[in-house]
């Protein structure tokens, strides 16, 4: 990961990248002990203005994934949204931006959660990320030898970093291979999700996604894209368990989530999706939710949180 950040919001105050520092004690580190979430900003050259994404969204999120974990977060969501912007703003980006919101357990005693046992923080991470230019000649995907984990076990519907052990797993075994993102199947072999986001495919017109009962993470921008999909596309959307063998009869198929955005599949096991390239529907898909994460449908703007002050962005409008 290339550093192109000058600070860090941690514990309450904006801090040097340099001096942003856990002890090596802390339970994040021994045992992955933290829950977080990864969320986007996008620039609008328009309206002259970096908007943070369903961020709300996100928050409520953090909150899900901290109760199961019983994890008592010391800040309010508008602390933590305020650290926010003034992280991306100190930062100075006028581009697409990558942060995360980390709650995470510091020093104290091995698997404690109270409060007055074990010290719970918060840190922001921003880093400048342009999307990839995959999302616009698709990827190679296969279907990982590793199997997603199940909410019986380490449930994914709480981001949580122990998760991404299982992913890591997954996305070094592709890349190994030669392969992109791979896809994931759960422990009753239906598809899930991919090591870091959700898994949408074409039959017939219509579009499928596994439901979030496939150990997933109930994943913000699948829930945004299954609403434009319907509302603004008109296209039938199902969410039902998929085969492995589906995938290799679909039309089309993509990855969706904020790292990744809306990332076109073009073949999976060897097996070309389509004619091998990006499909109309993905396209229209990825199309339309870029112009909403940019503020270019007033009636999406109710999920845009501006960065910069009111006065900067008013002019340009």
């Amino acid at each position: 990961m290339a550093v192109n950040a000058d600070y860090v919001w941690m514990d309450g105050e904006i801090v040097p990248w340099a001096d942003a520092k856990i002890h090596v004690a802390s339970d994040a580190l021994l045992r992955g002990a933290n829950v977080f979430e990864g969320e986007r900003a996008y620039w609008s050259e328009p309206h002259q203005q970096l908007y943070m994404f369903r961020h709300a969204e996100h928050m409520h999120r953090l909150r899900q994934s901290a109760r199961v974990m019983r994890m008592s977060i010391p800040y309010t969501d508008e602390e933590i949204t305020e650290g926010c912007i003034e992280l991306l703003r100190r930062n100075g980006w006028r581009d697409s931006v990558h942060f995360r919101p980390v709650v995470y357990f510091g020093e104290g005693e091995g698997h404690a959660y109270l409060p007055e046992d074990i010290r719970t923080g918060v840190f922001v991470l921003a880093l400048h990320r342009p999307s990839k230019p995959t999302l616009f000649t698709g990827i190679r995907s296969c279907v990982s030898t590793w199997r997603r984990n199940p909410d019986v076990a380490s449930p994914s519907r709480v981001k949580a970093a122990a998760n991404y052990h299982n992913a890591r797993l997954a996305q070094v075994e592709a890349s190994m291979n030669g392969f992109g993102t791979p896809v994931m199947l759960n422990i009753a072999g239906k598809v899930s999700e991919s090591p870091g986001s959700c898994f949408m495919m074409v039959r017939g017109g219509t579009v499928i996604t596994p439901p979030v009962t496939a150990d997933i993470l109930e994943s913000i921008t699948r829930e945004t894209l299954i609403q434009l999909m319907r509302d603004e596309l008109r296209l039938t959307v199902v969410e039902r368990d998929i085969d492995r063998s589906e995938l290799y009869i679909c039309d089309e198929a993509w990855f969706c989530g904020s790292g990744h955005e809306v990332q076109p599949i073009i073949e999976i096991d060897h097996y070309p999706l389509g004619d091998g390239k990006p499909g109309p529907i993905g396209k229209a898909v990825q199309s339309l939710y870029f112009e909403v994460v940019r503020g270019q449908h007033e009636q999406y703007r109710h999920w845009l949180t501006p960065v910069y002050p009111a006065a900067k962005s008013a002019a340009a409008e």
